[in-house]
């Protein structure tokens, strides 16, 4: 499975409401591979935290690279959160398959 975590900080001033926008886009995205997809805004337990994040979960590498190349996923990348935002961190790995059930 490949998880794709991207986090990202508002510019000052940035109008929420349009990241509201683009984590509602993101979810109602339905890509063919897609397990999982969480997103939220930060709880604001820590100083110094950014924004917001987003998992999505994917069931192989081939998933992941057909969504990042998708025309709606870029569309929404492009005109909702690049504007917003002024800075994007994004990171893609490999989650091992859960062990098996431990027998006695």
């Amino acid at each position: 499975m490949i998880r794709n975590v991207v986090v990202g900080r508002l510019h000052p001033g940035a109008d929420r409401s349009v990241l509201d926008r683009a984590l509602r886009a993101i979810v109602a995205l339905d890509p063919p591979g897609l397990l999982a997809v969480h997103v939220g805004t930060d709880a604001g337990l820590r100083a110094g935290n950014w924004d917001w994040a987003l998992t999505l979960d994917f069931v192989d590498a081939e998933a992941y690279r057909a969504y990042d190349a998708d025309p709606e996923h870029n569309r929404v990348r492009a005109e909702l959160f690049a504007p917003s935002c002024s800075d994007i961190a994004r990171v893609q790995f490999e989650v091992p398959d859960p062990p098996g059930p431990v027998s006695g």
